[in-house]
């Protein structure tokens, strides 16, 4: 590896990180109904697990409503099922072959929760960044070992001072995204 593909490496992985962390928040419950709260909700249908969205259109009639067709009408019970027991906190109702959630506005005591839960996933992502840099400065270590080609000892360095620049900008982007949805859970 050299220096610029260790680089590029580190940003891509630490995007990902990133990505993960947007994906995760999507899913993470506010005050007002959203189909990404409940799209990959695991579903055992006919003995595998499987995404809610794969098994059902998924609207929102109304701002405080998740409607749940499921394609096929025998897999109701196990969806709702898997609603009640995912840790949600949604209550699913049948109504003849769909499935209606009410989203109950959220108690103060739920939203610290939730915030609480965004703090420690957004954290998470900080781990797994921070634990690409440690590996693209392995990589980089390798650099001045490797006998095969001589990098000058100022490149690696600059290297390793572009790693770190980059964990700072990803570390910044995850606080922004953590502040954001803490300010939307928050919200009454």
């Amino acid at each position: 590896m050299d220096p610029d593909s260790i680089l590029l490496d580190a940003e891509e992985r630490m995007d990902k990180a990133i990505d993960h962390l947007k994906h995760e928040f999507r899913g993470l419950r506010t005050g007002r109904a959203s189909t990404a709260l409940v799209e990959y909700v695991k579903v055992d249908y006919y003995g595998s697990m499987t995404d809610l969205k794969s098994l059902a259109s998924i609207s929102v009639p109304e701002p405080t409503q998740i409607l749940i067709k499921p394609f096929d009408a025998s897999a109701v019970s196990e969806i709702k099922k898997a609603l009640e027991t995912s840790d949600l906190g949604l209550n699913p109702m049948v109504e003849a072959k769909q499935i209606r959630i009410s989203i109950p506005a959220l108690s103060t005591e739920r939203r610290k929760q939730l915030a609480g839960h965004a703090k420690k996933t957004a954290e998470e992502s900080k781990v797994a960044a921070r634990n690409v840099r440690r590996d693209a400065n392995k990589h980089a270590d390798q650099l001045k070992k490797a006998s095969d080609v001589n990098y000058p000892e100022d490149e690696l360095e600059t290297l390793k001072k572009e790693i770190q620049d980059l964990l700072k900008k990803h570390e910044h982007a995850i606080d922004k995204l953590l502040d954001d949805k803490t300010k939307e859970i928050m919200e009454v």
